[in-house]
């Protein structure tokens, strides 16, 4: 089962977070994302490019209704023809399972 396939679990500040050799091949199913690290706390993030900002605005909200059906959120930044989009595990301060789950259902929303 691919990782759009997958559903994120609730999850809980105990919660074990995503370690390096999980990270590396969890990463390979999502090419496209990179792990940054943001104040000191790792997440994955994707720069999504389009032709304008009313594209990229139709964008953000797939996102947006992506993240509420989910029940896990982003942070989005929205710009002329850009949308940066950085999915972590906000409870557990780093990243879970949830968020490459997340990463592969944005990539979705391009088709």
């Amino acid at each position: 089962m691919t990782l759009a396939q997958q559903q994120c679990e609730a999850c809980r500040a105990d919660a074990p977070k995503v370690e390096d050799h999980e990270l590396a091949e969890l990463i390979r199913e999502i090419p496209d994302w990179a792990a940054v690290v943001i104040n000191d706390v790792m997440q994955l993030e994707r720069q999504y490019r389009f032709k304008n900002f009313k594209l990229a605005l139709a964008f953000t909200n797939k996102v947006g209704e992506l993240a509420e059906a989910e029940g896990h959120h982003p942070e989005i930044v929205t710009e002329w023809g850009k949308v940066t989009v950085r999915w972590w595990t906000h409870k557990i301060n780093g990243l879970h399972r949830n968020d490459f789950i997340c990463a592969a259902k944005t990539d979705e929303l391009l088709d």
